[in-house]
């Protein structure tokens, strides 16, 4: 019996004297970064006739990783080189497309070729030709444009597109000499 005591008392003490083990617990933190994707900017307008002409057309304009692009269909022009600028203003309301105002030209640069290193104008953007039929394309594509960012110098939004009867000579202060205003669209979402 005494044996029987013995591992009695030493179970006992064995079970009273087991210390509760604590378990570590290890927090892990985890960053989670958001990244915004952004759809490219896009506005499609409609060119309306002026100055007694047909001349219609569309125009898409195309943001998306820092430039703009342009593309220009119009159609009813006559066979030969025209102008294509971006105006002041996107009032198109006067029969002449005079509302649209003078070039944009935030820079106050001279009239010349887009690039050239005498300056131009920030709507300057050229001469396109219009085949035996009347109808003409353009594209362009700019790193000095924006769509609604703000930025005076370069945002196109509440600009006017204007497309000229003539060929801009690139040369003649203020516009190119490029003669009357045919079509005009005002740039607006």
């Amino acid at each position: 019996m005494k044996k029987l005591s013995i591992l009695l008392i030493a179970l006992a003490i064995g079970f009273t004297s087991c210390k509760k083990e604590k378990k570590e617990v290890k927090t892990v933190e985890t960053e989670v970064i958001e990244t915004a994707v952004t759809a490219p900017k896009k506005i499609k307008i409609a060119l309306n006739a002026k100055s007694g002409s047909s001349v219609s057309g569309n125009v898409v304009f195309k943001e998306a990783g820092g430039e703009v692009s342009m593309t220009a269909i119009i159609s009813g022009l006559t066979p030969g080189e025209h102008a294509i600028h971006i105006h002041a203003s996107s009032d198109c309301s006067s029969p002449d497309g005079k509302s649209a105002g003078g070039h944009w030209n935030p820079t106050a640069q001279p009239h010349g070729k887009w690039g050239a290193e005498t300056g131009f104008h920030k709507g300057d953007i050229g001469n396109f030709t219009a085949d035996e039929n009347g109808n003409g394309t353009i594209s362009f594509t700019t790193d000095e444009w924006c769509i609604g960012c703000g930025d005076a110098t370069k945002d196109i939004l509440g600009k006017g597109i204007i497309v000229h009867a003539g060929v801009d000579d690139l040369t003649s202060q203020p516009s190119g000499a490029a003669g009357a205003r045919v079509s005009c669209a005002g740039i607006i979402q």
